[in-house]
């Protein structure tokens, strides 16, 4: 994979025809669902930490998106390029680019937009990904300039992020339920909780999306999504188990798709918390996992890459190599020396509406036992875990979406960040950080990015057994996505025939 500052320059050229005349189907309305993890409380201001997921893909827009490759492509933006020293990003912006109440979209919204998410009162988890953003300079109407605090050679990867939408500008206050974007659909009715209704916005840029409507339904409890996509009543699901997918099989009905991505599922120790605050332990308590194992009892025998705690995928070009097999021996004599040679009890909560989850800490209750540790499996309420069990009780269970390895490393581990949900906190790592992200030299960058997930693999907190290959099912009847799209998902170009 290519350095990205060794492209100065990106071309629209790169993002083919436009959608509208590639979808040859038209109308119809297309269901998904969410597992209303944020209890009803889903905001549609794309940087909250409450974040309506699947509702914001299709309502607003970013400046940068993902190609196929999961390379920066551009949205919004037509090009862009940086100055010598990686301090400043010029941005041209794409013409004739509506609001969903009218109005244009100029260099004074994306200024507002990328300003906005250092504004504490917020206190949104993408301010550890675009804290380095200094301030935004208006060239012209559709012409920017963003300035860094300091270098940063991968600006446009950071980009990227879900989370980084525009909106419209002085709508701060009331974007949380209107959800003014520029994406190809735009807020017919709000319920997170029962079904959220968004409607095909007729003046999107790429033309007039494929689907009529959008449905994203709130459904707890997993195996009840499963359900209602084996009774015809949701058209798509991304997150089946690969022993569920030969429930599927009837391809009169159902479209399959496998493919390797970025997600991780990980059990997370508190570094503040005794005794995971001694590094001994915690390593002791990684080091027990059969992580080959566990992938192929939880998720299938092809069901992802094993990782070494690290949560830089492999399809990244700064993943690092790491060597991570079980050993008992040394986990025990670890936990011997802190202080633990008579054995260790865990307790580890998890929501009763994540069963991959609770496979993972059974298996991990096996592997433990067998190092003297008893590990407890605490079940929680699906409804509010995010917000009153994760980042509160000492040891949890979690999940990620795939992110570029400087978003994700910044914003899950460095001191004091949103969702530093370890509570990890060392020096020497966010120095690292910082010196990762200044780096102009391609080849020194990638050994710096290596060092730190060395450094999480000794001293960190989070357990990433594994990356997830993404088991995806579609209705028979939906169109226009592709079989190894991920995060690159063209929304507007997706239509359902009856």
């Amino acid at each position: 994979m290519k350095p990205l500052l060794s492209a100065v320059l990106v071309s629209a050229a790169l993002l083919g025809g436009v959608a509208a005349t590639e979808s040859a189907l038209a109308g119809g309305t297309f269901r998904l669902a969410h597992d209303v993890g944020y209890a009803g409380a889903e905001s549609l201001d794309p940087i909250s930490p409450s974040r309506f997921f699947y509702a914001n893909q299709f309502l607003y827009s970013r400046l940068v998106r993902q190609d196929m490759q999961g390379q920066p492509s551009p949205e919004l933006a037509l090009n862009w390029s940086a100055s010598a020293d990686a301090k400043q990003w010029t941005f041209e912006l794409r013409k004739g680019v509506k609001f969903h109440d009218g109005s244009d979209l100029t260099a004074e919204d994306v200024k507002y937009s990328l300003e906005r998410i250092k504004d504490p009162k917020i206190d949104s988890p993408v301010a550890a990904v675009l804290g380095v953003i200094d301030s935004v300079t208006v060239l012209n109407s559709h012409k920017l300039r963003i300035n860094l605090a300091s270098a940063h050679a991968d600006l446009p990867l950071l980009l990227m992020d879900y989370r980084v939408r525009m909106i419209p500008e002085n709508s701060g206050d009331s974007i949380a339920t209107t959800g003014i974007g520029s994406g190809p659909f735009m807020l017919d009715e709000l319920d997170p909780e029962g079904t959220t209704v968004l409607k095909a916005f007729d003046q999107y840029w790429e033309g007039k999306p494929a689907s009529d409507t959008v449905e994203v339904i709130g459904i707890a409890d997993a195996q009840a999504r499963v359900q209602a996509l084996l009774a015809g009543q949701l058209d798509f699901e991304d997150s089946i188990l690969s022993q569920q997918m030969a429930l599927f099989a009837d391809k009169s009905r159902f479209q399959t798709n496998s493919i390797a991505t970025g997600e991780w599922r990980a059990l997370v120790f508190r570094t503040d918390t005794a005794p995971y605050n001694d590094v001994r332990v915690r390593k002791a308590l990684r080091m027990l996992v059969d992580r080959k194992q566990m992938m192929t009892l939880v998720s299938g025998k092809d069901g992802g890459t094993v990782a070494c705690d690290t949560p830089v995928w492999s399809g990244d070009q700064y993943r690092t190599q790491i060597e991570c097999p079980q050993d008992i021996p040394a986990a025990k004599q670890l936990l011997k020396e802190a202080g633990y040679g008579e054995g260790l009890e865990v307790d580890i909560y998890a929501a009763d509406n994540e069963p991959e989850w609770i496979r993972m800490i059974e298996v991990y209750q096996q592997q433990a036992a067998r190092a003297g540790v008893k590990v407890n499996l605490k079940i929680a309420a699906s409804d509010g875990y995010w917000s009153d069990v994760w980042m509160k009780e000492p040891v949890v269970a979690t999940r990620w979406s795939q992110r570029p390895a400087d978003q994700v490393l910044n914003e899950a581990f460095r001191s004091g960040a949103s969702w530093n949900e370890s509570f990890f906190s060392n020096a020497g790592f966010d120095g690292l950080l910082d010196q990762a992200r200044q780096e102009l030299d391609y080849d020194k960058r990638k050994a710096l990015y290596g060092k730190l997930q060395q450094a999480l693999w000794q001293q960190g907190g989070a357990l990433v057994p594994y990356h997830l290959n993404q088991n995806r099912v579609l209705g028979a009847g939906v169109s226009g996505v592709d079989p190894v799209e991920n995060f690159s998902i063209r929304w507007n170009k997706v239509a359902v025939a009856d």
